[in-house]
Order: structure tokens, then sequence, then C-alpha cells
């Protein structure tokens, strides 16, 4: 079995500006992640240059810490030339990484170079073994896990895989899948997967159950998550395999990542000193200072329910002091959980955060009216806030306090950065040679880094009349290094006689010395690069077409009213019986439970129709049965919603050429956002792709002009699936259950929706795997565009129903066919609808 080292583990920090770098580096990361201005998912940080790039690698590489850059979001068609000036820039400043999750970005890469290192992203949403499978023929060299997957999981894939795993270990949780949350674009036109993520998730929800508000008291955010906090676990985590630890935070603040990733380094290094002691609560109580909305190991050890979501406040709220025990004319008595001092900044929280919250400074702490000086840690405590800070008559007995703030803990954790010291020292060992009438020769070994370097005196030594040097001497002169990075650690001396040069030949060879040694480790890595035109590989007549919608061109033939094919996606067995009362071909099955796709399978093949079966967006070990139980049932193709799903598939093709082979049709969830996704994709043996949720009608319009719209399917109406989690709203509250084992199944008895502030009521839905997916109250209509993308030569389009009754999917389908027959306009299509449909219907993501 291999040992794992110190030195396998790595402590992946993030930055958001130059303190954050300094503080990752001052307290102990092995590299760090960061974006530039454009192109990453944390378009609110301040963010670095793109001309900074060289700067960043230098700094960080000087200090023996590598530097990822994170590219972690889709790209559009027409950002891939400033998307391929970026990465040239990473290949020439020597970036060790760039983090992705556009595989079509994945594919440009590998174009410019073979050899340039790709991480991929958790916004790729790889949860199994297939899905790392799938990544393989592009060399990514490390995948970042989803936060759903649990310790046994990591291992299994890892064992699989045999690819380091890198796991999120703290930090902010998304209730959604990573790379699969369409809230933000949905209801803002500020897309996750575009670094804009507005939050919804943070927002309160009314929990409505078969259409009746049920009761929560004061839980309102029903789907906010506390943070993940993994410290008192790192031993397991290294034992399951997890190679990089990745701390959430480019929007944090320097102290905070100061805070978090210090304490992450005396936790991987007390587990290799073999010290069994977890984290004391001095640390966890102080992780919870620098940000936590209540901490959790999210997914870690397994699905609970009960403990991923508080649901009282989404906001982060510090460290929990105690409640309100009595209101005093100054101040209030609290039975004190934890330490708090004069200055520290307190909260006091009332139960409902979205009105004016009572805060600020302590200004004195009493015990039984006697002034305490220092910090006070238990017992009843009166706190004094400052005069004008908090209005004590909007206080109530019961009230939690909560510390949010403490100034010597900030302090503490500046000092680790703001300091003209270096961050950290490295061992040197120096050999020394010399005869009378010779140079005096050094080579000097920078032992961490593996570099020697050459530095010899301009004068010649001579014999020395009085003191010769000697060890005593050098290790003086040569071990002057404060200041620098390196300390002086080994001298070996092979002088031929007694022997001098000037003092200042020493001081000389030694700032010389540091100087290449510093440059050595400075130098960027070196990359194979080629020039690369980015559409090189689309339609010629492409390069031409006008860009703007309102000039659509098609690049390939156009198509005819008789070839238009609409197809419809089914959630219940009656749409499906409805859909087959009309003209419509091709039916999708995507039932919440599989044990009713035979029954659709049956009725659509003894129509003489054509039926897919929908796999489910995730993927986790151990789930391929469901795919096999889809083969089993002989559909006519398969409508693949994952990696993991595009592998097995394909795998199946591979292994048993001559069988059944069902048609594979790849879903909006892969994220086709430009034609090298759809290339790349359609190469991996897919038939037919979906392009991303994320397109707006421009970004649409320029995908289709370069692309083989033949090869591609178009979604014009449906309900947006936005959250899609493995956080059960039903199990949560609904049962008295921890997870799918005991919660007693209330999603097959009840309906959920969320109600949001402004009324409108989102259906969750229930997967096979227990997964909830959230889906938008108002359907969404393209019929707008159908003539256009008609011109663009599109072919098939899909109508995606969820819980219509039979008669309004005849209505729907009707309504398109005569759109695409020429017979009524789109706008009277959406007309229409908005004038049957009580909830209205937007325009949806087309026109963001």
């Amino acid at each position: 079995m291999h040992t794992i080292r110190r030195e396998d583990i790595e402590l992946l920090a993030p930055a958001g500006d130059w303190d954050c770098l300094r503080a990752a580096v001052a307290n102990g990361a092995d590299a760090v992640f960061f974006g530039v201005e454009k192109f990453n998912a944390r378009a609110r940080a301040h963010n670095f240059l793109m001309d900074e790039l060289p700067e960043i690698m230098s700094f960080l590489h000087l200090y023996g810490i590598k530097g990822f850059l994170t590219f972690n979001i889709l790209v559009f068609e027409e950002e891939l030339g400033e998307a391929k000036k970026l990465i040239e820039a990473c290949v020439d400043a020597g970036v060790d990484a760039v983090i992705v999750q556009d595989l079509g970005l994945v594919k440009m890469i590998r174009e410019i170079s073979p050899d340039f290192p790709i991480h991929g992203s958790t916004q790729m949403t790889i949860t199994s073994p297939e899905a790392v499978e799938f990544t393989k023929p592009f060399d990514i060299e490390r995948v970042v896990l989803g936060r759903e997957n649990n310790l046994k999981q990591i291992k299994q894939i890892g064992d699989q895989a045999k690819l380091p795993m890198e796991v999120f270990v703290h930090g902010a949780l998304c209730v959604s899948y990573s790379g699969q949350c369409l809230t933000s674009e949905m209801w803002g036109g500020r897309s996750a997967n575009r670094g804009e993520c507005a939050q919804a998730c943070r927002l309160p929800y009314d929990l409505m159950v078969d259409g009746v508000q049920k009761p929560m008291g004061d839980v309102a955010y029903l789907l906010s998550p506390k943070d993940l906090a993994a410290l008192e676990i790192v031993p397991e985590l290294i034992e399951a395999g997890v190679r990089s630890f990745k701390i959430e935070g480019r929007l944090k603040s320097p102290e905070y990542v100061a805070n978090v990733v210090s304490k992450y380094r005396k936790a991987i290094d007390r587990y290799f000193d073999g010290q069994n002691e977890r984290a004391s609560k001095e640390e966890l109580r102080e992780l919870e200072q620098s940000f936590s909305r209540g901490f959790t190991f999210g997914f870690l050890k397994g699905t609970n329910n009960k403990l991923l979501v508080e649901g009282t406040y989404p906001k982060s709220r510090g460290v929990f002091v105690g409640r309100v025990r009595q209101i005093l004319r100054d101040g209030v008595i609290c039975e004190l959980e934890a330490p708090l001092k004069r200055g520290d900044g307190i909260v006091f929280d009332a139960g409902d955060p979205t009105k004016k919250e009572e805060g600020g400074r302590i200004y004195d702490l009493r015990r039984k009216g006697e002034k305490l000086e220092g910090e006070a840690e238990g017992g009843l405590i009166e706190i004094v806030p400052g005069r004008n800070d908090v209005d004590l008559n909007r206080l109530h007995v019961g009230d939690r306090i909560w510390k949010t703030n403490d100034p010597h803990l900030d302090k503490r954790l500046r000092q680790t950065y703001e300091t003209d010291k270096p961050y950290r020292t490295f061992p040197v060992s120096v050999r020394i040679t010399g005869s009378a009438g010779q140079p005096l020769k050094t080579w000097w070994t920078d032992t961490k880094a593996g570099h020697t370097v050459f530095a010899e005196s301009e004068l010649m030594l001579v014999q020395a009349e009085k003191r010769p040097m000697d060890e005593a001497l050098f290790q003086e002169q040569f071990g002057r290094l404060g200041g620098t990075i390196y300390e002086l650690d080994k001298l070996e001396i092979h002088l031929s006689g007694d022997l001098i040069v000037p003092m200042r030949e020493l001081n000389s060879i030694r700032r010389k010395a540091v100087e290449l040694m510093e440059e050595q480790r400075q130098r960027p890595r070196v990359y194979q690069k080629n020039a690369v035109e980015v559409y090189q590989d689309t339609p010629a007549s492409a390069a031409s077409a006008p860009s703007a919608v309102s000039g659509f061109s098609a690049t390939t033939s156009t198509t005819s009213k008789e070839q238009a094919r609409l197809t419809a996606l089914c959630r219940t067995l009656e749409q499906v019986h409805a859909v087959l009362e009309t003209d419509v071909e091709f039916i999708y099955a995507d039932f919440e439970f599989i044990k009713q796709f035979p029954a659709a399978v049956q009725a659509v093949h003894a129509a003489g129709r054509k039926i897919a079966l929908a796999t489910p967006r995730i993927h986790m070990p151990g789930e391929t049965g469901y795919f096999r139980n889809i083969l089993a049932l002989k559909p006519d193709a398969v409508l693949v919603r994952n990696t993991g799903a595009v592998y097995f598939f394909m795998k199946h093709r591979w292994e048993h050429p001559g069988d059944y082979q069902p048609e594979l049709i790849g879903d909006f969830s892969l994220n086709l956002a430009n034609h090298k996704a759809v290339s790349l994709f359609l190469e991996s043996g897919l038939n037919k792709v979906t392009p991303s949720y994320d397109l707006n009608i421009q970004q649409m319009v320029d995908l289709l002009r370069r692309t083989d719209t033949s090869k591609l399917e178009v979604v014009i109406h449906q309900h947006m699936p936005m959250f899609h989690t493995e956080h059960c709203v039903y199990c949560t509250f609904l049962s008295e259950g921890t997870d799918f084992t005991n919660c007693g199944r209330p999603c097959e008895e009840k309906r959920v929706s969320l109600q949001d502030r402004v009324g409108m009521s989102h259906p969750v839905r229930v997967d096979e795997g227990c997964r909830n997916t959230v889906y938008n109250a108002v359907d969404q209509s393209g019929a707008e565009y159908l003539s256009h993308f008609m011109d663009l030569g599109v072919r098939s389009y899909r109508v995606e129903f969820l819980e219509e009754s039979a008669e309004k999917v005849q209505e729907v389908l009707k309504l398109y066919r005569r759109a695409l027959e020429g017979r009524i306009s789109g706008t009277q299509v959406w007309k229409s609808l908005k004038a049957t449909n009580q909830l209205g219907v937007t325009r949806g993501q087309l026109v963001n």
C-alpha cells in the first residue's frame, strides 16, 4: 500500500486580491487559486488583471507555491478569441494550471498547448468515476469533485479513476449542484455559470404543501445551507484519498484567508506529526468568527437533510454568545457560551433577519455590577453596548446574541502578512573551493527547489598572513541571509591552504548567489504553444456571416416546414398518452420514478412512435444500474444529462458493437455554450445535443452560425429547472427522517412548491436518486425566434411539460405545430399561451 506523505497533500487557498494572496502564502498554503478580471466564477471579486499574471506567478513561485487560474465559467461563442488570449497569457506566465468548467474551452486549450495543465472545476459536475474517465482523453490532470460526494464516494472515485482528488473542505456551500444552478439566470439574467450568482438560495421562501402554506415558525430560508467546515475530519479526508484541500472564499477578506489557511495547515501537519488531537474549541470558534452561517460537514459524512439547512438566517453570524436573559437600563444580561471582551462587535437576533437588527461594539462588561477587565468566559454577564449603537427598546428576552467581530483576532491575523520579513525561509547548502591565485568558487544549492547556482569572487585568493578564512567566518558571512527567503543550512569547504579575500567579496558572492537562486525559483514554467485560429473548425461561410440578431444568416441549408420536427418531453404517463393523440413522432419520458418507464415505452412503441428515456442530471458512484435499466427497456434514444452517463453509454457501444444501440442525445445540463463544446460531445459519440440554457438569443444565434445545426435540438418551451440539489425539501420539512432510508417518502404522497417573495410558487420535484429540482413557476417560450432558428437550419424543436394536464399538452403542441408550419407567428403562440395560462409566460432566457 502506498504511504501518504506530507508532500502529497496540497492546501489550496483562495485569493481575491494581493492582500489575500500574501495572507495565503504567509499562513501555509501550498497553492493559491485566483481569477483575473474576466472569465471566472467570482465576477464580484476584485480579481487581478491579466497583465499582472507574470508578477503573481513570480511572487508565488519565489515561495515555492503553485498558482492556479480560475477559468471556471461557460464561454460564449464570440468570447472564444478573448479566451484564447487569456490562455496564451497563462501559458507565457507559467501558470501552474487553469481550472476550467467549459469542455469547449478544454478542447481549445489542448489545440493551443498539449501539455498545459488543466484542472476540471467543480462546475463540471464531476461526481462519479465514470465522469472522471470521460475527462481523461483531454489530459485533465485533476478534478474538483462535487461538494455532494461523501468520504466513501471520494475514496471510491479516487481508487477507480487513479487521479488525485481535489475537494472543498471549507467555506460557503451552494445548495444546488455546481454547474447546474440556473436560478440567477432565470430571475435576473445573472448566470451562476458566468460568475454572477445572485444567491437566490439565500432568500426566504414559504413552503407550500399541496397548494397550502405550511406554518414554519421562524424557518424561512429553506434553501440556505450552513457553511462547510471539515477541520475536525482532516485525518478522514486524507485517508479517503483527498490530495488537495480546497478552501472557498475569493470574495472573503485577507483575515479570513489567514485564519482558515493557518487552521487547516496545523491540522494537516498534526496528522503527519502523528498527533491525534482534533481541532480545539478555540480554533473552531476563531473559524466561526471570520465567517460562518453555522458550520456543517456538508455531505462529507453522508446525507443528513436535518443538518444542512438551519433556515433561520441566510448570512454570516459569527460566534453564538448566548441569549438575552434580562434587559437592563444600559445593557442586557446574558449567560455566556463563548468568550467576550470590550471592543467586540455583537448583533441581537430576534429571528427575522429581513428586519433591521440591533448591534454594535461592546463598551463594557460587568459581573453583578462590577466592571470586568480582560475577557469574560462564562456565567451571567452584563453586556453594555456603545451608547448610540443599540436601541434597547427593540430587544426582547430570548433574542440570540452573536459576536460578529473580534478586533484582537483580526489584528493578530493581519500581523501574519503585514510584515517586511519574508513569509517563509528555505534551507540552502554551500560548497566552497579555492586555491591561491584562483577566485573563491561557491555553489549554492536551494535544496527545496533543487536548484544550484554558481558565484565566484572577482579578486583572487591570496595567502592569509594573520587570520585565514575558516568555517566560522563563512558561517557568519554567508549566513547573513536575513531579509531573504533563505537560511544557511550546510557548509562544505575545500580550501587549499590558509587563504583570504576581502570581506566585501564574500558579501558580493552572497548577494549574487541569492539573486541567482531567486531568479531560478521565479523562472516561469515552459509549455508547448501552438498558433491557433479559433474559428478554423467552423463552416467557411460562418466567418463572413453577420452576427447581429437582426441579420440572421444560415451557415447550413435552411430548414423547410416539412423538415422541422417537434418533440415533446413528458413527466407523467398521462402526458405521454396526450402526446400520442397528436402528430408528434418523438417523445421523451422524464419521470420521477423509473418504474413508470416500461409503460411509457410500451405505449409509444405500440403507437409506432419513438421514445427517449432521460437519465438523471447527476450520476453518483454505484448508480450505473439506472443506465442498465434504461438499456434493458430498449428505447430508441437516451437523453443523456451528465458526463458519467455519456461515458457509460459510449463504453457500452465499444464493448457491444453488434448489439442494440440507442441514439444518444446530450441535454442542456452538459452546458454546451460554444461550437467547440458541441464538437467535443459529437466527437465523443453523441448523435445530437441541446444548447445550454445560459444562452440568450444573441449568443444562441452566434453558436448556431458556427455549428452543424442538423445535430442540434433547441428547447423552445419549458419550465426552467432552476435549483438541482441533493438537499431534499420533502425529507427536511415533511419527515422526521434524515435521508431516503428513513424519510417515509413523503414525495410519493405530497406535492411541494416554494413560494417566493412575489407570491410565485415554484414546484419541487424529486428524481430516482432523491435529488430535488426546483422548477420555475412560469413556463417560458422561445416561439418568437422559431423562424430565425429555421433559417439557421435547426430541424428539431423540443417542448417540455411539467404539471400540465392532457388537454393543456395538446393545446400547447398544436400552437407550436402551427407556428412551425408558418400558419401563425411565434408572437401569436406566446400571446395565446399568456392568455390561457393563469401564471403568464415569460419569454425566457432567450431574451435576456
